[in-house]
């Protein structure tokens, strides 16, 4: 893959999988719904163990005992995230396990099964040229309703991540959009979760309210933009679990193709 040397030396992956998921309107823990076959966590896994992660540290809650169950065997490390008070509050569960590290963790979602490991590479690359302290991977959909927006100034840098029901007029016509997914300095990640308000409309800790603090601070906030808008979409309903599967075949059957070309 043309990991450069400092990505080796030093990577740990944090995943987020405390959500329970009530947009799919099962019992059944969001994470743990099938995928070709596979829970929808095990890809973010998959996508970590492809990047070389030293560690994987996965944060879970609703039924965290099944999602123990069923990849306890794994080399994993988990953390609870025992009340859902938002995803700065869940990455916030992990800093013991991160106590004395200062090298890059990667944020991946447990609800994201399309992703590819070149495009994560190229967000770890991309951090570590820039000397940045935190970078977001970022795309641009066809519509980006019900997405927060990436706000940027001069430069290409980014100023803050804006939920769409915090977002103002001007700031909802930015097409640019935050997935989720991002790659910051240990450090820098867990100081700036621990300043985090849950002062917005829905009360909750926005793990995105670390771009704003970290740029406060005087340190680099970067974005790296993913091309393909498929590859980040986030599974909430089963709908979309249908369409994520569609996906899935398509490149399967694509690369049988290229496979057997001669």
């Amino acid at each position: 893959m043309g990991v450069t040397k400092d990505y080796k030396r030093a990577l740990r992956t944090l995943i987020l999988a405390a959500g329970k998921g009530t947009r799919m309107k099962s019992e059944l823990a969001k994470v743990l719904h099938p995928l070709c076959g596979k829970p929808l966590l095990a890809y973010s896994i998959e996508v970590a163990r492809a990047l070389g992660s030293e560690e994987v540290v996965v944060v879970i809650g609703h039924q965290a005992e099944l999602i123990r169950r069923d990849f306890g065997d794994q080399g994993l490390i988990f953390v609870e995230q025992r009340k859902q008070l938002g995803t700065g509050h869940a990455v916030l569960q992990a800093r013991d396990v991160f106590h004395n590290y200062q090298g890059a963790v990667l944020i991946l979602c447990g609800d994201v099964p399309l992703l590819k490991p070149a495009t994560v590479e190229a967000l770890i690359v991309s951090h570590l040229q820039e000397k940045a302290a935190v970078t977001v991977l970022t795309t641009i959909p066809a519509d980006p309703a019900g997405y927060g927006r990436i706000v940027k100034e001069e430069g290409d840098a980014v100023l803050r991540i804006v939920e769409e029901r915090d977002a103002t007029e001007t700031e909802r016509r930015i097409r640019e959009i935050n997935t989720g997914i991002y790659c910051a300095d240990a450090g820098v990640l867990f100081d700036a979760v621990g300043r985090i308000t849950n002062e917005n409309v829905q009360r909750e800790y926005y793990l995105t309210d670390i771009v704003e603090i970290t740029r406060k601070d005087g340190r680099p906030v970067r974005s790296c933009l993913a091309p393909d808008p498929t590859e980040v979409l986030g599974i909430n309903t089963k709908d979309e679990l249908v369409r994520a599967s569609g996906i899935l075949e398509r490149r399967r059957h694509d690369y049988a193709d290229d496979s057997g070309a001669l």
